[in-house]
């Protein structure tokens, strides 16, 4: 596999690389809609599909150390390094890319950028989502600093769930409860939500998944608007000299 940095992969590898995203978040989005199906039935399930902090804390008292750590563990990092190979290949190219097309978000993200250089190490650890992960990438920070903290902070993440949720047992259980008790209402509750982000994405030009579709296209559109600024610029410089 090609992993030099900036120097994006033959396609077929991108599109796998792409793939695996999608299915992931697809999976996340499922996780999303059978919640209050499959919570107090299949809570190992749950964490499989989404594996964020909240259905973490629902599973944890009803499984085994063993599977809630394996299980969580493996779903926390399984989409972590594609992401970092996305930014990678594409990270400072789509930041860049990104900042042109958009005046109102592209100060935010540049800022961002600056930030994050600044605060990446502790954000690694704590915080590993998508867009940390590609960033990591994007501004240098190495494989092997990004493993290392993306996988002691998942551990970490998980033995502090773990606790609180023996802490917290018997509120979490009513929750339970309480979602089993209402568990059709909520499933069509789920589902509109799902539908209203799957809508949402398919919808918006700049979605994440567009983004991740069209990331070829922004190195050829990136140099179109380069040479069109720099063309701008030598006519303004051609006027200027004419004028004096």
């Amino acid at each position: 596999m090609q992993v030099e940095r900036g120097n994006p992969p033959r396609k077929w590898i991108l599109r796998t690389i792409i793939g695996l995203v999608i299915v992931s978040q697809g999976a996340a989005l499922l996780g999303d809609l059978f919640l209050a199906g499959i919570v107090d039935r299949e809570p190992a399930l749950l964490i499989a599909l989404n594996p964020r902090n909240r259905n973490l804390a629902l599973a944890t008292t009803q499984l085994s150390a063993g599977v809630y750590y394996a299980v969580g563990f493996i779903r926390l990092v399984a989409s972590d390094p594609l992401y970092y190979l996305l930014g990678y290949w594409y990270g400072e190219r789509a930041i860049a890319w990104t900042e042109r097309r958009s005046r109102t978000y592209g100060p935010l993200i540049r800022d961002g950028e600056r930030l994050f250089r600044r605060a990446s190490l502790p954000l690694i650890f704590a915080a590993p989502n998508n867009i940390i992960c590609a960033m990591s990438a994007a501004t240098g920070v190495k494989l092997r600093t990004f493993i290392a903290l993306n996988l002691s902070g998942t551990v970490v993440r998980l033995i502090v769930i773990r606790q609180l949720g023996e802490v917290f047992q018997s509120p979490i259980e009513r929750v339970i409860d309480l979602i089993a008790r209402y568990r059709v209402p909520l499933l069509i509750l789920s589902a509109v939500g799902v539908a209203w982000t799957i809508f949402g994405e398919f919808r918006s030009k700049d979605s994440e998944l567009e983004t991740l579709l069209h990331l070829d296209d922004q190195e050829g559109e990136a140099e179109g608007e380069g040479e069109a600024e720099a063309d701008g610029e030598g006519d303004a410089e051609a006027d200027r000299e004419a004028n004096t």
